[in-house]
């Protein structure tokens, strides 16, 4: 399986690292073009990419291409590749761009995935999210979900919630950051070093995280088996309740939803 990238920003370079490493597919394997010069030569130094001199360079070493450029260009770089895509597998993972607007910015009709990774792509830890038009066969489905097994786990998702992945999935590491950080700053406020009490809070989430996606037990359960009758952790339970902590999150996702539908 060769696997293209045009376009090598952040997201596309923790895709190509996330596979890479965990041994999804070779570097070898990869082509990679972006008009950046130096986003690609660093790619090649460190994991041996061949690097393409244009766009369609990378379509005709590939079997699946990545989209990752900017929504505002991909229209342009979509009719620039439209006569080499043949029956090969385009995933898209620009921010906001449906497969509608892929179709319709191609004469060729084309195998078309969409994808939104989210930022812990970088640690290979990402939720991301796919959808696919009718063309797309269960070997196509087979290898966007080996691909991004490599950077975390994969979800096929319809496309209707994709604004709403986006909220939960995409804004969702800023507010675990938020959430972590907090808990760090009422350590130092009861003496503890920022370093110490931050490494306790980060574990802490991520254990937290795991147990939940391991278990078979609500998260309302889970809370409760940490709950002693009449101890601390439900002391500091009621007083999240009594401060609107869940409406706050309520909130904090419905006001990022009307902004995605503004935007």
């Amino acid at each position: 399986m060769k696997v293209g990238f045009i376009g090598c920003g952040n997201m596309a370079t923790a895709i190509i690292n996330g596979i890479t490493s965990n041994n999804v597919i070779n570097g070898e394997d990869v082509y990679a073009f972006d008009i950046y010069a130096p986003a690609t030569e660093k790619l090649k130094e460190s994991l041996n990419i061949n690097v393409c001199n244009c766009e369609k360079d990378v379509v005709s070493s590939s079997d699946i291409i990545f989209l990752a450029v900017k929504p505002n260009i991909q229209a342009s770089v979509l009719n620039t590749i439209d006569g080499e895509i043949g029956d090969k597998l385009l995933i898209s993972i620009a921010a906001g761009k449906t497969i509608d607007f892929i179709e319709s910015n191609l004469k060729c009709k084309a195998k078309i995935v969409r994808v939104m990774p989210n930022i812990n792509a970088k640690v290979s830890e990402a939720i991301s999210a796919y959808c696919f038009n009718d063309l797309v066969n269960d070997e196509d489905k087979n290898n966007v979900e080996l691909l991004l097994n490599g950077i975390g786990k994969v979800l096929c998702l319809d496309e209707s919630f994709f604004p709403l992945f986006g909220v939960i999935g995409g804004c969702g590491p800023a507010f675990a950051y938020m959430f972590i950080d907090a808990m760090a700053r009422a350590g130092v406020k009861n003496g503890m070093k920022k370093s110490d009490a931050l490494m306790i809070a980060a574990q802490t989430v991520l254990g937290s995280a795991k147990m939940i996606l391991e278990s078979d037990e609500h998260p309302w359960q889970l809370i409760d088996n940490v709950c002693s009758p009449g101890g601390t952790t439900i002391e500091g339970v009621t007083s999240l309740q009594a401060d609107g902590f869940e409406s706050a999150i309520h909130n904090a996702v419905d006001k990022a939803l009307d902004k995605d539908k503004k935007l």
